[in-house]
């Protein structure tokens, strides 16, 4: 191994980020969120209103450190930032500022709490946010979709060799496809529904068949007859019944396993049983090093993340808080043989007083992060660097 798994770095991240090295492929951060407390990055607020609201300190004290993130992305990243409904509209417009309108991709509901808190008036609120863009949307290798939401049981038919498909329609259901706006879609194949053969040519027992809708109108197919002949064992036509009667169709042999598996699109909601949940989060560290640190993100949310890029990306989190970003890196490499590495950024915030960490040993937050790294490396592997 080349290079190490996961380097963390002690410091301000507004300072080290300037000094990375190398463009970042994806950025994951959970930045405090704005409660009212003070917070740990102390940057100096003096200039300007002096009645300057929370909310408006708080976008301060993140926007040069997203435009600094903005400035040390490679040009194909993407970055994902937790938040919760107390900043979630100031941090949109920000991002949308610093990254631009047209690279937002996904807010994303995390339900992080399926119970709901039941502290306080109100609802009890069971989720948080992704807010997810990219440096360059036309050129971003994000890629939304995923094997985890792809259900079987939707693929009901076998093949004789076991595998297993579905029937879509060939026939473009979409209207606005039609034989004025896709002429070259708009033609007649020939099929025979005992047999289900399907060709672009006339061939003895077959019917000649034309695209339609099910009132009857004309309509267009979704495949060109060149990929027709290239793909005629994944067509088969049948009888099927319509307004006008019964008449044969195309459908297409949908494969739920096709060149090395089927993915899907993500969805815009990360259930917990999905992706970890807090409590999940908590028994995860406590795990590792112990209950040292109030609400840690899941591996299982910073994974799903993981795979929306390729398997060799450098991953950047500045805010890194328990380490959870480099924890996730180490499971997804050491599952699937990728070479992803994590630079964690943490500054050296005291741990308060009496808390579980201090009573610990674990003087600053910096100290909980590079705790829990020191352990992925000594129980997964991957090495560690540390600087700072």
């Amino acid at each position: 191994m080349d290079q190490p798994w996961n380097t963390f770095i002690e410091g301000d991240n507004l300072d080290v980020l300037p000094r990375l090295g190398e463009p970042v492929d994806l950025v994951y951060i959970d930045p405090p969120y704005n409660t009212g407390n003070d917070f740990a990055y102390n940057d100096d607020f003096r200039h300007g209103d002096a009645r300057r609201t929370r909310h408006a300190a708080w976008v301060a004290m993140m926007r040069p450190r997203l435009e600094a993130a903005h400035a040390a992305m490679a040009d194909t990243g993407a970055i994902f930032v937790s938040i919760d409904d107390n900043e979630v509209a100031h941090l949109r417009l920000l991002l949308d500022d610093v990254f631009g309108e047209d690279n937002f991709l996904a807010q994303v509901v995390v339900n992080l709490n399926p119970k709901g808190r039941q502290l306080g008036g109100g609802f009890a609120t069971s989720h948080e946010y992704l807010l997810v863009y990219a440096k360059d949307a036309r050129r971003t290798h994000l890629d939304a979709t995923t094997t985890e939401t792809v259900d079987e049981r939707d693929f009901p038919l076998t093949e004789a060799d076991g595998r297993r498909y579905r029937h879509l329609p060939l026939r473009n259901t979409n209207k606005k496809f039609n034989p004025t706006t896709a002429r070259t879609l708009h033609f007649t194949v020939w099929g025979n529904a005992e047999t289900g053969e399907v060709r672009t040519v006339e061939f003895e027992g077959a019917t000649e068949i034309s695209p339609v809708f099910g009132d009857g109108r004309p309509a267009v197919w979704r495949w060109s007859r060149p990929l027709m002949d290239q793909r005629p064992d994944d067509l088969v036509c049948r009888v099927v019944r319509s307004k006008a009667g019964p008449r044969i169709d195309v459908f297409q042999k949908d494969w739920l396993h096709r060149d090395g598996g089927r993915r899907k699109k993500l969805r815009t909601i990360w259930l917990a049983e999905e992706v970890g949940s807090t409590d999940t989060a908590v028994a995860e560290l406590k795990a590792i090093v112990g209950h040292v640190f109030e609400s840690p993100k899941p591996t299982g949310l910073v994974r799903r993340v993981l795979g929306t890029m390729p398997d060799d990306v450098l991953v950047l989190d500045f805010f890194a808080g328990s380490g959870t970003t480099g924890h996730a890196v180490a499971l997804q490499n050491a599952e699937d043989g990728g070479t992803r590495r994590c630079i964690s950024i943490n500054s050296a915030e005291p741990t308060r007083e009496g808390s579980n960490a201090r009573n610990a040993g674990l003087l600053t937050v910096a100290d909980i992060t590079r705790a829990r790294l020191r352990r992925v490396a000594e129980t997964l592997g991957g090495g560690l660097a540390e600087l700072g």
